[in-house]
């Protein structure tokens, strides 16, 4: 029976180590584009005035809204402080649904990611439902 020689235990230990050293690279790798991109950092509700609705991009073309929130108004209903929220949809029918909706006071669903995707939106906020406030 012959026994290894110090040089090949040292070419399997490389490989080893190698191996556990890639092998947790692609781990973290792989948590940190989740983390980033797909981890829902928050979610929750937002009502105002759909501002602007439209498909914009170069090479992704993707649905982008803007909603007018106001947090005072005045006695004939006029937003006299306000802000605005800057949005992304993915969903067509979603998309054509508030196409039609511009102009009207509404409440959108949100979730927020941490950053964007090109074919995803140019914002973190992605609307995922609406209806229209009464």
């Amino acid at each position: 029976m012959a026994t290894k020689t110090a040089p090949s235990k040292i070419k399997q230990l490389i490989k080893k180590f190698t191996w556990i050293i890639t092998l947790a690279i692609v781990l973290i790798l792989a948590i940190f584009i989740y983390w980033k991109y797909f981890f829902t950092y928050s979610e929750g509700y937002r009502a105002g005035l759909l501002q602007k609705f439209s498909n914009k991009g170069t090479i992704f073309k993707t649905f982008e809204g803007e909603m007018i929130l106001s947090s005072v108004t005045s006695s004939r209903n006029v937003a006299l402080a306000s802000e605005k929220f800057l949005f992304s949809v993915s969903d067509e029918l979603l998309a054509s649904k508030l196409d039609t909706l511009q102009g009207q006071f509404v409440i959108v669903h949100y979730t927020q990611k941490n950053s964007t995707l090109p074919w995803r939106g140019d914002t973190q906020y992605l609307v995922d439902s609406v209806k229209v406030k009464n």
